[in-house]
């Protein structure tokens, strides 16, 4: 049964009562700008004050639609009852105790949950697990972590990346990031030993094993192979059929690992816990963040138990893991499981279907591509170039009009709302952008 918070004080539709930004949120902005690094980027002038479901509450009591989640951060919905409960009653017991000096049930419990569902090949053992779990607080420090231990296991030290990836902008995930340029300029040098090659093509995969391995990148020295099973920040691109699965052969061949990032597409944004299902292919590795715990920092590494032989004291962390993100990460994983991946696909198709119409309307909107509720389209030209003054007009607009958005690849919109959202929300939002793109 799905399960869908109603806050009966927040509508569930769009409701602007000020200009945008109000009086107190723009006092709040000019306070924002003296003190906090100007490396963050704000993409409008957005105050949240409060949220719940699908919908945000900025310090003026306008409200908005949010087809961002926090970056597809809170997947249960803003402040879901179930999980904000898990969070009371676990504060209210133990608030830290360091998971890597000592031990508590919820990372415990929550470790076996993940590596249970870990899409890893079955034990031979009933009493073995599929997966061994490295808790974080983020997705940069598990795509670090992965690096780490890729090379450990391996005693390899080249890594393959894709262009137009993002891992993180720690060093070693900025090293293998290849997202915008201003996530690398004047930050070298960055770890080395990272080739990058296109994304999502067998092209590229001819490119990396008929042309570098046979001349610059020896295969034998290759640690692993770092891929995301749909690009996010690239643009949501959905690989070419077999893509993915001829990443797996190729590391079979070569005693490669393929480690997988799931930060974005993981955690039931899909339809799946983890994007990769999607294609039946077995990763030797698994980074998650985000949607992990609906918001609370917490992420982790999955990978095959025989891989995490890493002795005490070569990794570890003070707060990855911390109790009480444990303990929404619980909650979270049986929400998903019982009933909103399958909101995810259902309203997936109809965010699909409706994105198709509204490409059929307007020539400047390109055919939308994803899984589930991670979706984008493409903003145009009247040549059909990509226009990312268009992309970014639109946003702008949405958040005056009370819709969320945000970007991501070149010119792309992305759609990666609560995996709560209903139908009538996605209408709302798709209502939106048709009047921005007549007016």
């Amino acid at each position: 049964m799905l399960s869908i918070p109603i806050n009966l004080n927040l509508p569930r539709t769009p409701r602007i009562v000020t200009s945008l930004p109000g009086p107190r949120a723009q006092a709040i902005v000019q306070r924002d700008r003296a003190v906090t690094s100007p490396s963050y980027t704000r993409d409008y002038p957005l105050v949240v004050s409060r949220g719940q479901g699908c919908m945000i509450e900025d310090v003026d009591g306008n409200v908005f639609l949010d087809m961002t989640a926090g970056i597809a951060v809170t997947a249960t919905g803003h402040a879901h009852p179930e999980v904000v409960k898990a969070i009371q009653e676990q504060s209210e017991c133990l608030l830290h105790m360091s998971g890597t000096d000592f031990y508590y049930e919820p990372m415990v419990e929550l470790a076996e949950q993940l590596a249970i569902r870990a899409p890893f090949p079955q034990p031979q053992s009933n009493t073995g697990f599929p997966a061994k779990v490295f808790f974080t607080n983020s997705g940069a420090e598990s795509n670090e972590g992965a690096i780490k231990l890729a090379r450990y296991y391996t005693k390899r030290s080249l890594i393959v990346a894709f262009l137009g990836a993002f891992h993180g902008r720690t060093y070693g995930a900025m090293s293998l990031t290849g997202s915008k340029a201003v996530q690398r300029a004047n930050f070298g040098p960055l770890v080395p030993g990272v080739t990058h090659i296109p994304y999502g093509t067998h092209a590229s995969l001819d490119y990396l094993e008929q042309q570098l391995f046979c001349t610059i990148l020896p295969p034998q020295e290759v640690a692993a192979i770092v891929v995301e099973a749909i690009q996010g920040e690239g643009g949501y691109i959905v690989p070419e059929d077999g893509f993915l699965e001829r990443i797996r052969d190729i590391c079979d061949r070569h005693g490669i690992l393929m480690v997988v990032d799931e930060v974005q597409a993981g955690m039931g944004r899909t339809g799946r816990l983890f994007a990769i299902e999607h294609w039946g292919v077995m990763p030797d590795i698994i980074t998650t963040a985000k949607g992990i715990a609906s918001g609370l920092p917490l992420g982790a590494i999955l990978a095959r138990p025989e891989l995490m032989t890493w002795p005490p004291g070569s990794h570890a962390t003070t707060f990855g893991g911390n109790p009480v993100a444990c303990a929404a990460g619980i909650a979270t994983l049986r929400l998903l499981e019982s009933g909103l991946m399958n909101n995810a696909i259902q309203m997936g198709e109809l965010l699909q279907a409706s994105l198709t119409e509204l490409h059929q309307r307007f020539p400047s909107v390109s055919p939308p591509r994803g899984k589930g509720l991670m979706v984008a389209v493409d903003l145009l030209d009247e040549q059909g170039n990509l226009d990312h003054k268009l992309r970014d007009r639109i946003i702008q607009e949405a958040f005056l009009r009370g819709l969320l958005l945000l970007g991501c690849g070149k010119a792309a919109i992305r759609f990666c709302p609560p995996l709560v959202i209903d139908s009538d929300q996605i209408q709302i939002a798709l209502q939106i952008i048709s009047e921005i793109l007549t007016s």
